[in-house]
């Protein structure tokens, strides 16, 4: 099957709007002769004159005259189909957003998100996924638009990074615990009964290298895979949970804050997402509302993006 040739619709849009090989010339920034030979062509591909010889001038065939507003139209649609997308109508935007983050996430600033959204699109809906590994599969297959969390070796090298906020691990521990009732050192902080958390199920992490370089050795009494369920834990018993502290803020309700005694790295927490979203302007505001809304807070310093 021979495809038509689609650049003759432009020089028929313009040939039946100008009525005129020269001015239709003009418009499309054409030689006469070039679009001449456009006039032409069209004539043997429609089997019709289109314009003919009026005087000084040229007038529109029967067949141009039925065909002018639905070539006008073709031309019309197709400009816009190809030209970038510019505006973006919140109050009518229809959109569920799949985010994937790991427990904690949602409490934490799911409720200011959610305002936020709704305020200026109050038909989108967010689903909030729990985050059992760090494999990319979901944001290749569409399955999931956005992950949230700390960068791995393992993700896909084509994903789209960019940083929300710093985050410090805390110890948590319930309001009776003896870690609450006084200074807390490496020495007691290693010696309390501790909760890991681990999803993989290792019991050893770079809190453990920190203690081991000041010869200390904690005393591990469970491992759970998830922060929401060692909070849960530390609520209940007289154990540790040593977690990020914004990430889980929606968590710690009642429970006892404390910094580590000891230094660890910070944590980068990033938003990412396939590339084929990234110029999405649907997909393009929620992450400026993520941004927004998971902004450092006052007194903390904000970097650029990864």
């Amino acid at each position: 099957m021979n495809l038509p040739d689609l650049n003759l619709l432009i020089a028929l849009n313009a040939l039946l709007a100008e009525g005129s090989v020269a001015k239709a010339a003009k418009r499309l920034h054409l030689s006469p002769s070039a679009m001449s030979r456009a006039l032409a062509r069209l004539r043997e591909t429609l089997g019709d004159p289109l314009l003919v010889r009026a005087g000084r001038g040229m007038v529109p065939t029967p067949r141009a005259l039925v065909i002018r507003e639905q070539v006008g139209q073709l031309v019309q649609g197709a400009e816009m189909v190809l030209r970038p997308a510019s505006r973006l109508d919140l109050t009518q935007l229809k959109r569920t957003f799949a985010i994937r983050a790991s427990d904690g996430f949602a409490e934490t600033f799911g409720p200011a998100l959610l305002e936020h959204l709704g305020q200026a699109a109050p038909q989108v809906r967010l689903r909030f996924m729990q985050k059992p590994n760090k494999d990319s599969t979901p944001l290749r297959d569409g399955i999931i638009d956005l992950e949230i969390g700390v960068v791995g070796e393992s993700e896909a090298p084509e994903l789209r990074v960019q940083k929300l906020f710093k985050d410090q691990f805390v110890a948590v521990v319930q309001p009776r615990h003896a870690l609450a009732q006084d200074v807390i050192t490496p020495e007691r902080y290693a010696a309390a009964r501790h909760i890991v958390v681990s999803r993989r199920g290792f019991e050893k992490s770079r809190i453990d290298d920190a203690l081991l370089g000041l010869g200390l050795q904690r005393q591990v009494e469970t491992i759970v895979d998830s922060f929401a369920t060692a909070l849960a834990l530390a609520r209940r018993t007289n154990l540790v949970a040593t977690v990020p502290a914004r990430h889980t803020a929606g968590l710690q309700d009642g429970l006892v804050v404390l910094a580590l005694p000891i230094s660890l790295p910070d944590l980068t927490i990033s938003m990412l997402w396939h590339p084929r979203l990234d110029a999405d302007l649907a997909h393009r505001w929620l992450r400026q509302c993520l941004r927004v809304v998971c902004g450092e807070p006052p007194g903390e310093a904000v970097s650029g993006a990864s």
